[in-house]
């Protein structure tokens, strides 16, 4: 609970402070003022496969072609786990994670140096944040219910993307990452 309220309150001093920025800054073509709703797939070796997942961030202009966007994402999926001891059967034990990570992904746009034009957007970024995780065990597991796959709360990923206009105020994203790709909708308010 306590990550949550650290991050709620680190992702509104980070608004507030590239909101001052944004009234200083003139460029041609603003960023910010995306709100980003995606799903897409995301993959962790410890898991061993793919697994769907919903994302939102909403952009705000931090400095000239870079912006700020707190996010949420989440996903789960279901891994099994071999256990037991004298009392219990040896076996594979399922349990269900469900992983929320939550944070600011700063993100520097290319399309001046890449001459793109209004219509389309380009992008290089990197997530930082908390993943709050929560596991579910089958009945009749009783060993330890810890899942560490020697990965700390702490969140990081890379970012490479492109936004398509289809109008001022309608887009479609696709964002490739190290951990969690997503396509969906951008809409400019």
């Amino acid at each position: 609970m306590k990550t949550i309220i650290y991050t709620a309150l680190l992702s509104l001093l980070m608004m507030g402070g590239a909101k001052a920025t944004a009234q200083e800054t003139v460029s041609e073509e603003g960023y910010g003022g995306a709100l980003n709703l995606g799903a897409g797939i995301g993959y962790y070796g410890y898991v061993g496969h793919s697994m769907p997942v919903v994302h939102a961030d909403f952009e705000i202009t931090a400095a000239h072609n870079f912006t700020l966007a707190p996010f949420v994402t989440v996903y789960s999926y279901q891994n099994y786990y071999y256990w037991g001891n004298p009392n219990y059967p040896y076996k594979n034990y399922s349990y269900r994670q469900t992983v929320i990570p939550i944070g600011v992904k700063g993100s520097y746009y290319f399309d001046e140096l890449l001459n793109a034009g209004p219509k389309w957007d380009f992008y290089l970024a990197g997530s930082l944040g908390f993943a709050i995780r929560k596991t579910t065990w089958e009945n009749g597991y009783y060993g330890e219910t810890t899942v560490q796959h020697g990965s700390s709360g702490l969140y990081f990923d890379g970012h490479i993307g492109t936004e398509l206009h289809l109008s001022n105020k309608l887009g479609l994203f696709l964002d490739l990452s190290s951990g969690i790709s997503t396509f969906g909708l951008a809409l400019h308010l």
